[in-house]
């Protein structure tokens, strides 16, 4: 059996690799059992994904693991290559998303157990710095940590992962600065951009159950986003403040989707019509070009959670004058999948926004395979179901 690195709350350090891991649940446990065998294949089925988006996933976690080095951690092949945590972060969420875990002795056990094992490490439990991941360089990689941690654990329930899991967490809850956002440095007051990653990892960590995620910290983010949406329905959102917000930006999808998990904005909630309608406005087509993954990451995981129809359009495309969907979000992510027979087979080329810019040909691929698990990776409705602090308005 493989090892993973044993902790200990009590003594708030790490000990070595040879405790064994605990043991495995007998399934996997909700909200993350749609990743996974016939509900996986329903929620393939019934969602929108096919056998050629299935390829591209699998193709996609081929490539990311022979990127993997040998002390487990992942590194970006552009940008700040010393943001390990970050890179490794989100290899392993696209692993977890395709319901591959360190328990479950597939393909990739080992791959994600290493992968486990970096993080686990790099995550002081005590002294000043406890939760705080050394190879984070700002808050971003701070949160992409700890989501992989925080869904390893709701996934696996494997003990072992639980103090560094909630240690992350609550270096993120401490982090926050004084008006509810998160800077790239902790306690300063930040942007829409880095409080999206917090959300995802504390929305990951309250829907583990046995991760403590303090409600006054949401709130805070609550009142920040208030700050930053535009206008009386809050559908738009701008970067410190709502100056320039607009429809259908990487800022709108990320603050609607904190709205999703954080606010209890359901489906049908006001604001959340006219925002799905506003990001109608930016729906995908095929083209020779890559996606803005920052943008379709967060777009596509908010038009699927709440968009109905609007969900079929974005991902199969408008219909034709016959009536057949074309391009779309599915067919565009796999078109553009590298083909070939060399070394970047089953990788994505750097899209020209931002993740490309900054996390390389990794990054893109991460972020793609991961919009690609769409159709499984959190089920629709446990955003507005989930810890609802306060009547949404309407």
């Amino acid at each position: 059996m493989f090892r993973l690195v044993a902790i200990s709350l009590a003594m708030l350090f790490v000990m070595s690799a040879g405790t064994a891991l605990s043991a495995a649940p007998p399934d996997t446990p909700d909200p993350f059992g749609g990743r996974t065998g016939e509900a996986k294949a329903k929620l393939v089925k019934d969602s929108g994904g096919n056998a050629a988006s299935e390829a591209a996933v699998a193709q996609g976690l081929a490539w990311l693991a022979k990127q993997q080095k040998q002390d487990g951690g992942w590194e970006y092949d552009v940008g700040d290559k010393t943001e390990r945590t970050a890179a490794t972060g989100m290899c392993l969420l696209a692993f977890l998303g395709a319901g591959e875990t360190h328990h479950n002795k597939g393909k990739y056990t080992k791959t994600i157990q290493n992968g486990l094992n970096f993080l686990i490490k790099s995550v002081p439990l005590g002294g000043q710095n406890a939760g705080k991941f050394n190879g984070a360089g700002s808050m971003y990689g701070q949160a992409i940590g700890t989501l992989a941690l925080c869904e390893a654990y709701g996934m696996t329930r494997d003990k072992l992962l639980l103090p560094p899991a909630q240690a992350a967490v609550n270096y993120i809850q401490k982090a926050q600065g004084a008006n509810g956002s998160w800077g790239y440095i902790s306690g300063t007051n930040g942007d829409t951009s880095i409080v999206g990653w917090q959300i995802q990892a504390l929305q990951a960590a309250r829907l583990a159950k046995d991760i403590k995620v303090d409600e006054k910290v949401i709130k805070r983010a609550i009142d920040f986003l208030d700050v930053t949406g535009a206008g009386a329905a809050k559908d738009m959102y701008g970067y410190t403040d709502n100056t320039g917000a607009a429809p259908a930006t990487s800022l709108t999808s990320i603050g609607l989707l904190c709205r999703y998990y954080i606010d209890g904005w359901a489906p049908d909630h006001d604001s959340m019509v006219k925002g799905i309608a506003g990001m109608m406005k930016r729906a995908p087509k095929v083209a020779k070009t890559g996606p803005d993954l920052y943008f379709h990451y967060y777009a596509t995981q908010l038009v699927h959670y709440c968009g109905d129809d609007a969900w079929k359009t974005w991902n199969e495309g408008a219909k034709d004058d016959g009536g057949t969907r074309k391009g779309g979000m599915r067919d565009w992510l796999v078109g553009l999948q590298v083909a070939d027979d060399g070394a970047k087979q089953g990788s994505w080329d750097p899209d020209p926004g931002w993740i490309g810019r900054s996390c390389g040909r990794l990054g893109t691929t991460a972020m793609s395979v991961l919009t690609l698990e769409v159709y499984y990776r959190y089920k629709p409705g446990l955003g507005e179901s989930a810890l609802k602090l306060r009547e949404p308005k309407k």
